[in-house]
């Protein structure tokens, strides 16, 4: 894995007054959402469900854009007021009807968090061959933001979360063959790539969207068990800790990184909604804060919490934005 000696983002922590066993629910309280409009990506599963059934309480109208209509009809009845939508993040066609909707309505969007994902999945490839974490977890969103951007600008002070993870430690973005046409493949190398790419998007979507009042985050939620994990065996997933004497996929207890769902949707509510990020912007957060940057000598150590130097590279995030254009075929200029 490369580091680069590139110029990085300052990760500077507020020191809130939060910490790891807050929920979404104390992020949100007195907070008005009212005449504000969300899309969350993912948003009738996991945290996704969670941070659209908390924004739409604060007020919010939130919209979920859903791959599996029946599945989101029945889980979004938590979130009565949502408004639900079609998208498939694997196809440019999808993601360019579900914007041009949206557009069509003319309402401003205030919220949007990129949260919809797959992880450490066998080798698979969407049409255009692109290797399939990387295209649903970083360059369908790319596309979708760089759709949505008219909505955005009009807003007048929108954010745009992006749902990275800790998994960004396991990959570095191969710029020369981030598809793995000639490299073998591995799930979750290339899972730690596609959130390597959601921080350097926010990272780069911030620097050029803040003139037009557009901040951009990413976040690390937590480990979460979800759906998210469905693609592991519970031989993987015992290896991790994850199960528990009735072979169910639990947490045997809750740490500063692992949590429940409530709590993993927290950080995403907060970079959201937050008075404490007013002004700031191309940041990587985790637990509620700022996450710290990992010095180059901790790296590897289990235990230490921020974000590894390489998802915090200027240059890179500038480079990734390139790539991204060409890949997805979408000049998306601000």
């Amino acid at each position: 894995m490369t580091i680069q000696g590139n110029q990085q983002t300052p990760q500077q922590p507020l020191h809130t007054e939060y910490g790891p066993r807050t929920t979404a629910e104390e992020i949100i309280l007195g907070v008005d959402l009212a005449g504000k409009v969300a899309i969350v990506t993912g948003g009738y599963s996991g945290i996704g469900l969670e941070v659209s059934r908390v924004l739409a309480k604060a007020g919010a109208q939130v919209i979920v854009p859903a791959r599996s209509r029946d599945k989101a009809i029945v889980a979004l009845d938590s979130v009565p007021e949502a408004e639900l939508g079609e998208i498939e993040l694997t196809d440019p066609d999808s993601i360019d009807a579900f914007a041009r909707r949206f557009e069509e309505s003319g309402r401003p969007l205030h919220i949007l968090v990129n949260c919809a994902g797959i992880m450490a999945i066998p080798e698979q490839r969407d049409r255009r061959g692109y290797e399939l974490q990387f295209a649903a977890n970083h360059l369908g969103h790319f596309q979708l933001t760089s759709r949505l951007w008219q909505a955005l600008k009009r807003a007048n002070g929108a954010r745009v979360v992006s749902v990275s993870s800790g998994g960004h430690r396991l990959g570095n973005i191969d710029f020369e063959d981030p598809n793995y046409l000639r490299r073998p493949y591995s799930k979750w190398e290339a899972y730690g790539q596609s959130k390597t790419a959601n921080a350097l998007f926010g990272l780069e979507l911030d620097k050029r969207g803040k003139l037009h009042h557009v901040r951009a985050f990413s976040v690390h939620p937590g480990t979460i068990v979800t759906n998210l994990s469905r693609y592991l065996s519970d031989e993987e997933m015992g290896a991790f800790g994850v199960i528990d004497v009735q072979g169910r996929r639990v947490f045997g207890e809750l740490t500063e990184e692992r949590k429940t769902v409530p709590e993993g949707a927290a950080t995403i509510v907060w970079c959201a909604v937050s008075n404490q990020l007013d002004g700031k912007g191309g940041v990587y957060c985790q637990n509620i804060d700022i996450a710290p940057l990992v010095p180059i000598e901790l790296l590897g150590k289990p235990g230490v919490i921020g974000v590894c130097p390489w998802a915090a590279d200027e240059l890179a995030a500038k480079r990734l934005w390139s790539l991204s254009e060409e890949l997805t075929r979408v000049s998306f200029s601000i």
